[in-house]
């Protein structure tokens, strides 16, 4: 199993841990994203999970469904992008990214555990849940997303970074400077 296949495992096992153990009546917590409630952040990451999916196959994306099963729906979608991962030829595939072309698996251990692991805390601290990431996948994360400082600061995109207090933590210092204040 490649470096990327085995960090999605444990990031995918980590947001799987928060999505169904959200309490009951915990679906409408406010979550750290601006306006974004717990559910919207599930469903974020499900809905981002198909869009990369779809890079690799070429097609369209199930169309957003706010009723659905999140759960099941975030199983079958993390379960292809194992699946993918898995197989050498699919995780090699050529796709379009950020910046072009570039295999899936380098896709996939960027942009979307990047995202997974960044909203797993979102989803833990609207739910009242363990918040601590992993802090393998907290280091690769942050060495992902520092050169691409000016590129996040977009409109939709990440917050003003925040200052971290001078003992901060390697997740602490991830959070802020995605703009999240732990």
């Amino acid at each position: 199993m490649s470096e990327v296949a085995e960090r999605y495992a444990r990031i995918a096992d980590g947001f799987t841990a928060r999505l169904t153990g959200v309490p009951p009546g915990s679906w409408t917590g406010t979550s750290p994203c601006e306006g974004w409630t717990a559910h919207d952040v599930a469903k974020h990451v499900v809905d981002t999970h198909r869009r990369i999916l779809t890079r690799l196959s070429g097609g369209d994306p199930t169309p957003p469904d706010s009723d659905e099963d999140l759960a099941a729906a975030w199983t079958v979608e993390s379960d292809a992008v194992r699946a993918a991962l898995a197989d050498p030829s699919k995780a090699a595939t050529e796709v379009t990214g950020l910046a072009g072309k570039q295999p899936f698996a380098e896709l996939v251990g960027g942009v979307l555990c990047a995202d997974t692991l960044l909203h797993t805390w979102d989803l833990a601290r609207a739910t009242g849940q363990d918040d601590r990431l992993d802090p393998a996948a907290v280091e690769a994360a942050t060495t992902f997303l520092a050169p691409n400082d000016a590129m996040l600061r977009v409109p939709g995109g990440f917050a003003a970074k925040i200052e971290p207090p001078a003992d901060a933590d390697a997740q602490t210092r991830l959070l802020c400077f995605v703009g999240r204040q732990p």
